[in-house]
């Protein structure tokens, strides 16, 4: 304690309390990352398992979320490729939610350079997927190098034809 003796009480104290507080703050911050995990699956009973292929996942990971309509009802919980070399999903979604067999999942992102999940979409069936299915309909994930591509190509031809119109 030698080298709090070089400040006054006022510095030591004063010390003291940012250090609790940086303590503090990084228990908090680990508590609530470490438990944000676990809320998905927390007090939400059971969970059915479903297929999705896809070409592309870009972004996405196991342990991603599943969601529908802005809401959380489940995970990737594995991914494999097919024979074909499409990626095939494994989700796992809550037992309470039934979908449409004529549902749709997509691949999206929380803004531009947020973190991906799948977004399902209800088709309007009255028959639902059973647990093991495979969604017909899929989107893969936007990769934002080719949309950004994608934009500039066609800046470049609208600027080409302006001045194939003005010659």
């Amino acid at each position: 304690m030698k080298i709090l003796e070089l400040y006054s009480k006022e510095e030591t104290r004063n010390l003291k309390i940012g250090l609790s507080v940086l303590l503090l703050t990084f228990i908090a911050f680990f508590a609530v990352l470490f438990s944000r995990d676990e809320i998905s699956h927390q007090g939400g009973g059971r969970y059915y398992q479903l297929y999705a292929r896809f070409n592309r996942t870009d972004g996405l990971l196991v342990g991603d979320l599943v969601r529908l309509a802005g809401m959380d009802i489940g995970r990737v919980v594995n991914a494999r490729l097919d024979q074909n070399f499409k990626a095939i999903l494994t989700l796992e979604v809550n037992e309470k939610i039934q979908l449409p067999d004529d549902s749709s999942a997509a691949i999206v992102s929380s803004g531009i350079m947020g973190k991906k999940y799948i977004e399902i979409e209800p088709g309007g069936s009255e028959d639902m997927l059973a647990p093991g299915s495979e969604f017909s309909y899929t989107q893969d994930a936007m990769v934002l190098e080719e949309l950004i591509e994608r934009i500039i190509g066609i800046g470049k031809a609208k600027r080409q034809n302006q001045k194939g119109e003005n010659k």
